[in-house]
């Protein structure tokens, strides 16, 4: 996050416009100095601040610098440590004066020869663990460790600081298969490591796959950038032809032309979203993926559908939530999130589910989703909503070729993606069935 409190890869994308000289190799470490710093944020400070004689109290933007010369000593090989020393002094001397570039090479030079203070071991001491190795804020250590318990807290924590890869969805309505995606990116891109997902049927795992929107895959629609747990729930909704189908918070659309995908473009599908703009990306990528049947439209979730809306034979709410789920890709949301916030967002996907509930069809499924592992926004949200509308029931997954079984979360019903287990983002959902 940056200092106006936007997300880190709008902001990098920002940054990066304005420097078309930039070289793919120059950009590349732009990237992953940004990623990594946000990642390793607590271990850099805590080994900063270890070699540190009188404590380190400087400004954030002065510390931001030490961050980075400190992550390329401590975490990139590829970089001589004398090389990122003197850059690093450089920068400094040239944004906050000599006497802060004097402070960086003493700094800097230590933490080469020191190298970073062991980390507490996560089996003898799991909240330090996730203080210091993880960087999470206390009252999410606690909030993981009280509904997570020890093992599955570690784990989670130790994946969301690692690198995710690059999730696909092989477009069906191009005729593409995972297996023929991975052949035809494997020939653009030899470099890059395909692996299909043990979990969803068209999802494509991709580590080293540079530039993915300028490949002639991407060009012909032949795939989706669409993470495999995003994949998960709309296989989850399902679709069929000929229903109405209601993508409740479209966003980018992924979902959508997954939707769209599961029919055949048989369906007919309104997406709905707050934000006009995310629905104008949507529209350039369902004409580029073939996914046709869709409506856009801008809409405010938290009120009443107009009087006499024709009723769906399938919802898919994926509501706005803390975004915890999902540390990997969004590693700043554990500096723009606090406890608070998710009692907020729960009232409002509450609202949210009561507003399209009204919506459902008889015998229609009602799914909904968030990507994040607290209970509040998940199972409590759903109890809650199950115990106000009895005309819905709990309903199992459709019989796709997803692994459900792999996926239960304790009830037929109940969903869950775990980063460490399904190298997916952590994702929570439901499906439920209005009686007939």
């Amino acid at each position: 996050m940056t200092h106006d409190g936007a997300f880190a890869n709008r902001a990098l994308a920002a940054a990066l416009e304005r420097a078309p000289q930039l070289a793919p190799p120059e950009r590349g470490l732009a990237t992953e100095l940004v990623y990594g710093v946000l990642r390793r944020r607590a271990r850099l400070d805590r080994a900063l601040d270890a070699v540190a004689t009188r404590g380190l109290s400087v400004p954030d933007d002065v510390r931001n610098v030490l961050r980075v010369g400190a992550y390329q000593l401590l975490f990139l090989d590829r970089i001589p440590a004398y090389a990122a020393v003197d850059d690093t002094v450089e920068t400094m001397k040239r944004e906050h004066g000599p006497r802060l570039g004097g402070l960086a090479n003493a700094l800097l030079r230590r933490v080469a020869e020191r190298g970073e203070p062991p980390l507490p071991d996560p089996s003898r001491d799991p909240r330090a663990f996730l203080l210091d190795a993880c960087g999470f804020p206390a009252w999410m250590a606690d909030l993981c460790l009280r509904e997570l318990g020890p093992a599955r807290a570690v784990a989670l924590g130790t994946a969301s600081g690692e690198i995710p890869p690059l999730a696909l969805r092989a477009n069906r309505l191009r005729d593409v298969t995972s297996a023929s995606l991975q052949q035809a990116l494997a020939a653009e891109r030899p470099g890059a490591t395909l692996a299909p997902s043990p979990i969803a049927p068209d999802a494509l795992l991709a580590r080293g796959l540079d530039a993915p929107a300028t490949t002639a895959a991407f060009a012909n629609g032949a795939f989706a950038i669409e993470d495999v747990g995003a994949q998960v729930v709309a296989e989850l909704c399902g679709a069929a032809p000929g229903e109405r189908i209601l993508d409740a918070c479209a966003g980018l659309g992924g979902k959508t032309a997954h939707l769209a995908a599961l029919s055949g473009n048989a369906a007919t599908i309104d997406a709905l979203d707050l934000s006009p703009a995310k629905l104008d990306q949507a529209k350039q990528q369902w004409a580029r993926l073939g996914a046709n049947g869709i409506t856009a439209r801008a809409a405010d979730l938290t009120k009443d559908f107009a009087p006499g809306t024709p009723p769906y034979q399938r919802v898919l709410l994926d509501a706005p939530c803390s975004g915890l789920g999902v540390l990997r890709r969004h590693p700043e949301v554990l500096l723009r999130r606090t406890e608070a916030d998710i009692t907020l967002l729960a009232a409002t996907q509450r609202r949210m589910l009561d507003v399209v509930a009204s919506q459902v069809a008889p015998g229609g499924i009602l799914v909904y989703a968030v990507c994040t592992f607290d209970r509040a926004e998940a199972e409590s949200v759903v109890e809650s909503f199950l115990a106000a509308h009895p005309a819905f029931v709990p309903a199992p997954p459709p019989p796709t070729d997803v692994a459900w079984s792999r996926l239960g979360a304790g009830a037929p019903h109940l969903v869950r993606l775990w980063p460490d287990r399904d190298d997916a983002d952590a994702f929570f959902a439901a499906r439920l069935q209005r009686r007939a």
